[in-house]
């Protein structure tokens, strides 16, 4: 398994514009990013950049680049675009999808991810337990449903699964076989993808198998103004 880090960032956030280039103690954003793609040893980090001035960023952090059309409907259709592009002859088969907007996600859980991938795969993630019930009836809290061996039966918005117990929130980073990334790509948004806003639904529909390992934290997103000042004070004893 070769594999390579893939960091889709694009400016045009609806809720924290100019996203990649915000201001952590002095660094954007796209390069805390870059640096735990590095310290994860996953593999040269490449960056999904839409726009020259994350491009330049990203360079600076030590990043390779690709430019990406920035109408592409997805990040995962970002990665796969960068990837063709940076790595024409294919020596790379695995990219591990590293969301551009999670800055406080652990080195070690990144390859943990990577790791996930297991023999009949075709894309590996992580999941986060939780026995909170306001983020088990919130809708922007994603549920994973697995399997005893780690594989996903399904992703959902809903609170899920019924019963006693806790949740297993989704963590938003993928790795995927990159033939299965393809074949991704080239597939229409399936119905419950659109009915739910949820990629990896397409995944499941096409038949893919996806497996999930559990980690203790949490990484969140940096979504809006208050997520940046989070993540902020979680950056801050590394600074």
């Amino acid at each position: 398994m070769n594999s390579v880090v893939v960091i889709p960032a694009r400016m045009a956030s609806t809720r924290l514009p100019g996203k990649p280039l915000a201001d952590i103690h002095g660094r954007p954003m796209i390069a805390w990013v870059v640096d735990l793609a590095h310290a994860a040893n996953a593999g040269p980090v490449l960056v999904a950049a839409a726009e020259e001035e994350v491009a330049e960023a990203a360079l600076k952090a030590g990043a390779h680049v690709s430019l990406t059309d920035p109408d592409l409907p997805s990040g995962s259709d970002r990665v796969h675009a960068a990837l063709e592009a940076f790595d024409p002859g294919r020596r790379f088969d695995v990219a591990v999808n590293l969301q551009g907007d999670m800055p406080t996600m652990r080195a070690e859980d990144v390859a943990r991810a990577l790791a996930a991938l297991k023999p009949g795969a075709d894309i590996a993630t992580l999941v986060s337990p939780s026995s909170d019930e306001a983020e088990r009836a919130n809708s922007n809290v994603v549920k994973a449903i697995r399997a005893a061996d780690g594989r996903c039966l399904a992703f959902t918005r809903a609170p899920a699964p019924w019963g006693e117990g806790p949740i297993e929130r989704h963590v938003g980073i993928y790795v995927y076989r990159r033939e299965a990334l393809a074949r991704f790509v080239a597939a229409p948004p399936s119905p419950l993808e659109l009915r739910e806003k949820l990629e990896q639904l397409r995944a499941l529909e096409m038949g893919m198998t996806i497996y999930a390992d559990s980690i203790a934290d949490f990484p969140k997103g940096v979504d809006s103004p208050p997520d940046l000042e989070a993540a902020r004070a979680a950056l801050a004893a590394f600074t």
